[in-house]
């Protein structure tokens, strides 16, 4: 049982002003895992007031300086990346040696990776006579969702501190131990008192309270994109900066001259990474009518080679979703989806065989001869559930890929290369990748329309925290 009972503040572990506590439930058998607690207007107020305390300290505090922080909190992760890959692997769902690499491993390098960046990056240019400075935006808020716990905080946490910013940070409840083990880190790293502050609690109590705050100077979200409009009308008010990574429903556009097999299996991994459970899945597969019948058979059979189980199990391919909530909702658009006359190619909403009782467990499912307009073509799932749309050509394939309020990302296949660029380009998303192109952590990380705005990821999530500032120079 993992419990835990105070907030970081200040540099200090600081008992919270409400007895209320979170229950926090492991995904593979549904048991309490642990408790944190439940943060209140009070305690963000605290988390903010340190913050702002810091702030004028840790701007002024030179580049080459915090990127040794970075590096030192990237160490101390690195110390405990078998823990911190266990406990998300219960806390989320991802199978062991998946969570090792990706929810353990990455945060480890974007660390150090803006360690370096910050050490490179130019604060200051000369335009006619003006010199054009880079200052921090001030406070943060930082709200993270559950589902890349530890990494989605990290391409925030890491460039707002780069970039001179402080930082409060309220993680998702659903998955908050790994903000514990970071605000170790950083103790251990010797980050000034007051840089890096940790809130749990629920998005209408602390989550608003954070957005609303007067002395918060920028909000970064990673959620849905109903949180994401509630989060915009709250920070309007105060006219505060607001970076959101939201929703997306991106396609995989599979063309007629290319490899059907790899196209159909490397989508079909893109939609089912995490259990579905990740924001880029490529959930809709669309693939030329004539060879509609040759695709449907390939994914129930690469469908069928996921293996669901216990997320500590060796064997595992496909962990359980993250809670009951998310069990019921994918369970949910299953019916759905059946019920507005989708074809169910694989899975389907019965519970999984042999899996652990009590778990969030769900079959990995295929529907096929999806209409675009269906609810499963146009809703975010976010579980192991893929809609193989059958389109006309190659201008089809385009206007269904853009049809939808999302452009977060997508994917396209072509034995042609230069014919798969110029598809890709037309294709209203903020990443796509092209014949299996490989996830770059320093390119730009977001979305058009209704998956947001602003960037993470490489220099362009570090610029997301700076303002310009011009000095008009005499002479």
């Amino acid at each position: 049982m993992l419990v835990r009972d105070k907030f970081y503040i200040g540099g200090r572990w600081v008992a919270p002003s409400s007895a209320d506590t979170i229950e926090v439930h492991n995904a593979g058998t549904g048991a309490v895992m642990g408790r944190v607690p439940a943060g209140t207007e009070k305690d963000i107020d605290a988390a903010v007031a340190a913050a702002r305390g810091a702030l004028q300290s840790w701007s002024e505090t030179e580049p080459e300086k915090r990127a040794e922080f970075l590096e030192k909190i990237s160490a101390a992760l690195k110390a405990r990346a078998d823990e911190l890959a266990r406990t998300i692997a219960q806390e989320v769902g991802m199978p062991l040696k998946m969570a090792s690499r990706i929810q353990a491993g990455l945060p480890i390098a974007n660390f150090a990776n803006y360690a370096k960046l910050v050490k490179e990056f130019s604060f200051e240019s000369r335009v006619g006579n003006s010199l054009v400075v880079r200052e921090p935006v001030g406070v943060v808020g930082a709200i993270t969702p559950w589902n890349y716990p530890l990494h989605q905080i990290t391409l925030k946490v890491a460039p707002a501190l780069a970039a001179g910013c402080t930082v409060v940070l309220k993680p998702s409840e659903v998955a908050p131990f790994n903000a514990f083990m970071l605000a170790e880190a950083a103790a251990s790293a010797g980050l000034p008192a007051g840089v890096l502050n940790i809130v749990t609690g629920y998005g209408a109590a602390a989550g608003e309270a954070l957005v609303r705050h007067p002395g918060v100077d920028m909000i970064s979200f990673t959620g849905s994109t109903r949180a994401g409009k509630r989060i915009s009308e709250i920070a309007a008010q105060s006219v505060k900066r607001v970076a959101l990574e939201l929703g997306g429903k991106s396609a995989s556009v599979i063309l007629d001259d290319a490899d059907l097999a790899q196209a159909v299996k490397s989508t079909l991994n893109g939609c089912y990474l995490n259990s579905g459970q990740t924001c880029t899945a490529l959930t809709r597969m669309l693939v030329p009518q004539s060879k509609y019948d040759e695709a449907a058979k390939i994914a129930a059979e690469i469908a069928a080679g996921f293996s669901v189980g216990d997320p500590l199990a060796e064997s595992t391919r496909l962990g359980p979703l993250t809670s009951k909530a998310q069990l019921e909702r994918v369970r949910g658009y299953i019916s759905k989806g059946l019920a507005e006359g989708a074809e169910l190619v694989a899975g389907g909403a019965e519970p999984p065989e042999g899996v652990p009782p009590g778990g969030y467990y769900v079959r990995p499912t295929v529907f096929g001869k999806v209409r675009n307009d269906m609810t499963i073509a146009q809703e975010e799932i976010f579980g192991p559930v893929l809609s193989i749309i059958a389109y006309r050509d190659e201008e089809d394939a385009v206007r269904i890929a853009n049809d939808t309020v999302y452009g977060l990302a997508g994917a396209v296949w072509s034995k042609d290369e230069a014919r798969a660029q110029r598809v890709a380009r037309r294709i209203r998303a903020g990443q796509v990748d092209v014949n299996g192109g490989a996830f770059n952590m320093n390119a730009p990380f977001g979305g058009f329309k209704q998956s947001g705005h602003g960037r993470e990821a490489g220099v362009y999530g570090l610029e997301e925290f700076l303002e310009y500032k011009s000095l008009q120079l005499k002479g």
